[in-house]
């Protein structure tokens, strides 16, 4: 295909906010390079999109999500809908079916496409892009320490010498981490690993070989030694470009009545002098009953002021507890814009489930973590932020193994730790040390804006 000599992005994200929301801000900062920005999504999807980018000239073009596949429930296009995360398989193969038409639209483009980013879970993207003649990067939503510790148990095998899933094992690339198999997400911490979910993933990593290189939402500084390791020793090439949740944003519509509850609720804890505690898990775990008594429990007994988002259903079990905590906590069931809480400075802690998104905007907000993790890459991360940055501590399951079961006890020592404790003093000078780091990596002349620089004249060759 001929280029033209204006450049030309086409963006396609995964259907899932967390994996959706580091791509609007990465075709922002594009657009704000003078780079013709498309984005591809599905009917339900594009609304958000667009009011995101309502100020913003970017094009989002839709195409159908396949309908009637067995396994998802009728109008799902978004994994926030789905009823768990049993149904990711079902849902994230469905999208291979729309590639014929991703393919037409893109040869109908009437400003010629300079390159592809798509999400790494759209594998088939890679051949479309083939078809066209031009590059396709993949989009990882994990940090690169992540990315390399789960390729390298492939590789190394260290854990193959284990007898049980809760001995600590090292890789010989960097020997003083230490792992278990339970820090890696069914079936991959197993010795042989097989199934579905393994299939998927072999898939995923045969697209990546053949792709132009790996756009990371991270910053150089942040973990320079894993970026220098996977691009010597794994690849294909990674561009940090992050922190995207520093990205400008643009001026959003009118608050919504709950934007100003929680919003209201920490300007009087500031005017208080009361340090809140932010409590979040992401929209994707699946997180028993049980356990949330326990955490709820836990952060009632530690008497600290914390604000919890959640959704509609996780606190039924535990009854009466908006009452007794209603002097010192706020509780609230819809969406907030996670960024700006984090950024109020009322918020001194963050008790997360370590999804990176989540971890990047603790970090940037200079707001240390309380690691919780729960599924995905979120064990590696926990590991990440206690032990090898150093921007958090850990609550840890009674029976010494990262997948127990987390007891009130433990959370409520481990928040007093994080709110009052010499360690939480010792990971907020941390926190606040990478917080400024990531926004000089940003700003013009920076490493993160520099590689972006670097990423465009590359995807022009």
């Amino acid at each position: 295909m001929d280029r033209v000599a204006s450049p030309h992005f086409v963006i396609f994200p995964f259907m899932s906010h967390g994996h959706t929301i580091p791509l609007l801000h990465l075709a922002t900062l594009l657009r704000n390079r003078f780079i013709t920005v498309t984005i591809f999504t599905t009917p339900v999807n594009a609304p958000s999109i667009r009011d995101y980018l309502q100020d913003v000239s970017i094009s989002v073009i839709e195409l159908p999500f396949p309908k009637d596949v067995q396994g998802i429930p009728p109008g799902v296009e978004n994994t926030a809908k789905l009823p768990s995360m049993s149904y990711f398989g079902a849902f994230v193969t469905a999208t291979k079916l729309m590639q014929p038409l991703f393919e037409q639209a893109l040869s109908a483009l009437q400003h010629p496409p300079t390159c592809v980013i798509s999400d790494a879970f759209l594998g088939w993207t890679q051949e479309s892009a083939e078809k066209i003649g031009i590059p396709r990067y993949f989009f990882y939503g994990m940090s690169v320490f992540a990315m390399t510790i789960c390729q390298l148990i492939g590789i190394e095998r260290p854990h193959a010498e284990t007898i049980s899933a809760d001995e600590s094992f090292t890789f010989s690339s960097f020997p003083w981490l230490n792992f278990t198999r339970n820090d890696f997400q069914p079936p991959f911490g197993d010795i042989e690993p097989k199934g579905p979910a393994v299939d998927f993933m072999i898939e995923q990593g045969i697209s990546m070989t053949k792709s132009h290189g790996m756009i990371t939402n991270s910053f150089y500084e942040l973990e320079p030694r894993y970026a220098d390791y996977f691009d010597q020793h794994l690849g294909p090439k990674s561009w940090c470009v992050g922190p995207l949740c520093l990205t400008k944003r643009p001026i959003k519509a009118a608050l919504s009545q709950t934007d100003e509850t929680w919003r209201q609720w920490l300007n009087n804890k500031l005017t208080e002098k009361q340090p809140v505690l932010y409590v979040a898990f992401g929209t994707q775990a699946d997180i028993s009953a049980e356990q949330i008594q326990e955490i709820a429990k836990g952060l009632e007994l530690s008497n600290t002021f914390f604000l919890w988002v959640t959704r509609q259903n996780v606190l039924e079990h535990s009854a009466g507890l908006e009452d007794r905590v209603k002097n010192r906590a706020l509780i609230v069931k819809e969406w907030v814009d996670q960024n700006e809480v984090l950024n109020h400075k009322s918020i001194k802690g963050f008790l997360s489930h370590c999804g990176w998104n989540s971890i990047l905007e603790s970090i940037c907000a200079k707001v240390p973590i309380l690691a919780l993790p729960f599924m995905a890459e979120q064990h590696v991360n926990a590991r990440m932020v206690t032990e090898e940055i150093g921007v958090g501590l850990r609550i840890m399951p009674r029976n010494g193994s990262v997948r127990g079961f987390v007891e009130a006890e433990e959370v409520e020592k481990m928040v007093r730790e994080l709110m009052e404790g010499e360690k939480g003093e010792m990971v907020r000078k941390k926190v606040k040390e990478l917080g400024e780091n990531a926004e000089e990596a940003m700003k013009e002349g920076g490493s993160s804006w520099s590689t972006l620089g670097l990423l465009i004249d590359d995807a022009k060759l």
